[in-house]
């Protein structure tokens, strides 16, 4: 493994820096990482593993040893990381449409009948 630079964190991992596994073999490039830095949360990298197009796969934060300013180190080993899962919807993102409010004068009977399970009416 060549020198990979200083440590780093998820905020100063770039794009198309290459990816180890444990036992020192590059399996992909860095493709995109997946956080919220507003709330410093670090979910994993999207990692291209071909030169072609259709590549791409998912390493959990869990799989991700150290991020280096040249490089990302995964927990896994070579064989391991061929078998990475292909990225898929975030299954915590949801959207909310018209179609899911429930209309107010409903709302407001299950509010009253909350209460008066609950004794609070």
């Amino acid at each position: 493994m060549e020198d990979l630079g200083a440590p780093g964190s998820y905020l100063t991992c770039g794009e198309g820096i290459p990816v180890y596994s444990s036992d020192g073999q590059v399996v992909g490039k860095v493709e995109h990482v997946l956080a919220d830095p507003d709330v410093d949360v670090f979910d994993g990298i999207i990692l291209d593993t071909s030169v072609l197009p259709g590549g791409h796969r998912f390493a959990d934060a869990a799989q991700v040893d150290e991020i280096y300013e040249r490089g990302v180190v995964l927990t896994v080993d070579a064989a391991a990381a061929e078998r990475l899962p292909e990225p898929s919807a975030n299954p915590g993102e949801i959207e909310v449409g018209p179609d899911d409010m429930v209309p107010d004068e409903l709302r407001d009977k299950l509010h009253r009948a909350w209460g008066r399970i609950s004794g609070k009416e």
